[in-house]
Formats: structure tokens, C-alpha cells, sequence
């Protein structure tokens, strides 16, 4: 008897294609486009001086509420600055198309020094598309991430094509029309 060869879409061990099933499932919430954004805080003062300026890479930020205004970022818990943001006031930058030098910087791989702007709660990043500056209000356990809400004390925006994020590629975004503000 021959045996039969693998089917094209057969995932389990004896598949050629086997892949572990946590790697379907990063593969398959990869295929949701996201905006790509970087959020920025300083850490508690020491001894010595002021807190360490940080920066965090992240593709899962969404609005949570309009009254109040919240936000929300997830974190993961292996971040080497997550223990820092704990209750600490933050800045989501929300990066343009042009912008993938910082969204990598901020992803380990370090390049030149970025432009700081000193926010009326925590520093932010120059020339981004948009920012929110964020109290904190609440963090929340996410499994492997924590999952952090700020309330938007002071946020910003200009015009041009956001930085995207699919299938572990940077897209750029076209900004097609103009925003909801401009109907109301």
C-alpha cells in the first residue's frame, strides 16, 4: 500500500508544513494591519538625577473610551522598561509613514538619538503624526502583557500617511481623506 502524500493544508506533526501552533496564531493576527506607534515616559528619579528617558515600540494601541478620554496600550511583560511604566504618565506618538527609523530604534535597534519634546506630563516624540499624553489610570493583566490605560490629558496630530504594520512588514498608510473633524 502507498501511503498518502500530506495534504496542502495539513498542519499537524507529520506535515512538512508543521509549524508550532503558536506560530499560526502570531501568523494569523499578522494578517490585521495595524498603526504603529512608540510610548514614551521617563522612569522614576534616582539618587542621582532624573528618571531614564524610555521608548516603546508597540502595535496594539486603541482608544478605549471618549468620556473620559482613555487609551490603551499593551505591553509585554519580558519589555526591559515595563516594570518602569507602572502607573508612571505616558505619551503615545503615533508614527508617520517616514517614520520607521524610530519605530525600529525603539524595537532594539538603536540608532541615532531621536528628538525629545518636553510634554506637559511625558516627554514625546518630534514631528509624529499624532500623540496623546496620558495619566495613568488603570493597568490590567493580559497574560503575557500588561494592559495599560491612560486617560488623554493633551494630544495633537498633523496631516500625512501613518506608518503601518502587516505581516511583519512597515506599510505606509495613505491618508485618503481628510478627518471626521473637518464634517462636523
Amino acid at each position: 500500500m502507498i501511503a498518502a502524500a500530506p495534504q496542502l493544508g495539513a498542519f499537524g506533526p507529520e506535515s512538512k508544513l508543521y509549524r508550532p501552533p503558536q506560530h499560526f496564531f502570531r501568523g494569523s493576527l499578522g494578517r490585521f494591519a495595524t498603526g504603529v506607534a512608540i510610548v514614551t515616559f521617563d522612569g522614576a528619579p534616582t539618587a542621582q538625577g532624573p528618571g531614564t528617558r524610555h521608548g516603546i515600540t508597540v502595535n496594539s494601541f486603541t482608544s478605549v473610551s471618549m468620556e473620559p478620554p482613555l487609551v490603551l496600550v499593551s505591553i509585554a511583560r519580558t519589555t526591559r522598561a515595563h516594570d518602569e511604566l507602572a502607573d508612571r504618565p505616558f505619551t503615545v506618538n503615533v508614527l508617520g509613514a517616514e517614520q520607521e527609523k524610530l519605530a525600529t530604534h525603539f524595537a532594539g535597534r538603536p540608532s541615532d538619538e531621536p528628538a525629545w519634546v518636553e510634554g506637559s506630563l511625558a516627554p514625546r516624540l518630534a514631528g509624529v503624526l499624532s500623540y496623546f499624553e496620558c495619566a495613568p489610570w488603570a493597568a490590567y493583566d493580559g497574560g503575557d502583557h500588561t494592559l495599560y490605560l491612560g486617560e488623554v490629558k493633551n494630544f495633537d496630530y498633523r496631516t500625512g500617511d501613518a506608518l503601518g504594520f502587516v505581516n511583519g512588514r512597515f506599510t505606509a498608510i495613505p491618508e485618503y481623506l481628510l478627518g471626521v473633524e473637518d464634517l462636523l
